[in-house]
């Protein structure tokens, strides 16, 4: 019976293995620190996106990096919020989420669509969608570079409006990054970005353990000195497959990936799953805008003027999201598109006025 009993000293290396932890619960000081290392660093590449989706002026510093809870968050924020979800779907899956004050979301909106005392009804909350699917993009370009880890995604971001008490965040402890945002005009805006706990630790572990093997030595390095029977070359290192000191080690020839870009099978089955899903397109010629009393005026013979000029290139939208522009051409007596251009996200934005 007393053979079963653990002694002190064993009690104490089971809790320094790490199976027993007074970490807090929403993650170590090191993992808070490596977050901020990373977001500070990408914070320059945000902020170009942001002032091309905006303008010229405008910028992201920071950000503040700490962790924090729901009751203590809420503390910081008015009363009307714009949430935007944009949680990880693969790579580090859980919640990622955007934060802005109702009267910042507006000042964004209206940079962004060149409109003036905007509100933020449901066209509005997909401005703001698309310019936090910007952002997010690029921190996973970076996050990918860093990291390694090729399957990184992100659901599309999707922004709601609601008052902060109503507001859905991850529960327990979370990191919360605080960036400072000036939209040219010199006045300090406060927006947050939100990081789930594990979402967090999961980042964290994979920036340290990329930095520990960037800098760890190769481990095909010989330590000890070359056997009489073996031939050096190329600045004294081993020839391939000779035997280095003491050791039977093989050292064989390090073999590089391909360059060529492909798809993994992994990512081609994902794809296979909506290949044969329906989406609706359409091509705009053009728009405008009427009163209703004008509207109700309309009869045979009214011509409507819309907002493009003769020989102006198309909209080619998908699920009424431009997405293209092309030129109109006649095929065995129907009309078609030929694609001319392809948009990029900083003009699907500018060209959600209407």
């Amino acid at each position: 019976m007393s053979e079963s009993v653990l002694s002190q000293e064993e009690l104490d290396a089971l809790m320094s293995d790490g199976n027993i932890s007074d970490e807090p619960v929403g993650g170590s000081e090191e993992d808070r620190k490596t977050l901020d290392n990373f977001l500070t660093g990408s914070t320059a590449m945000l902020s170009s996106n942001f002032a091309q989706l905006t303008i010229p002026d405008a910028s992201l510093k920071g950000p503040t990096v700490s962790f924090t809870n729901r009751d203590t968050f809420l503390g910081d924020l008015p009363l009307m919020v714009a949430v935007v979800k944009a949680d990880f779907s693969s790579g580090f899956p859980g919640e990622h989420i955007f934060v802005m004050a109702e009267d910042t979301a507006k000042s964004v909106v209206g940079l962004m669509t060149h409109e003036e005392d905007v509100d933020l009804d449901e066209h509005n909350l997909s401005v703001v969608s698309e310019m936090v699917s910007n952002l997010v993009g690029t921190q996973i370009t970076t996050l990918t570079k860093q990291t390694s880890n090729q399957s990184i995604a992100s659901i599309a971001p999707e922004a709601t409006k609601v008052p902060k008490a109503l507001a859905a965040f991850p529960s327990g402890d979370f990191l919360s990054a605080e960036y400072q945002l000036d939209l040219g005009d010199g006045k300090i805006r406060q927006f947050w970005e939100i990081y789930g706990s594990s979402v967090s630790k999961a980042i964290a572990y994979a920036l340290n353990n990329d930095a520990k093997a960037d800098s760890a030595p190769p481990r095909s390095a010989s330590r000890g000195v070359p056997s009489s029977g073996a031939q050096a070359s190329g600045g004294g290192r081993p020839a391939m497959g000779a035997m280095s000191g003491s050791g039977s080690s093989n050292v064989q020839a390090v073999q590089f990936p391909s360059l060529t870009p492909h798809i993994t099978a992994q990512e081609q089955g994902n794809i296979s799953l909506i290949m044969d899903v329906f989406m609706e397109m359409t091509v705009e010629l053009g728009r405008t805008r009427k009163l209703i009393k004008e509207i109700l005026g309309m009869g045979e013979g009214t011509v409507i003027e819309l907002d493009k000029l003769a020989g102006e290139p198309v909209d080619i939208l998908v699920n009424h999201k431009l997405i293209a522009k092309g030129e109109v051409v006649v095929i065995d007596e129907n009309f078609g598109v030929r694609v001319t251009e392809i948009v990029s996200p900083q003009e699907r934005v500018r060209d959600m006025t209407y």
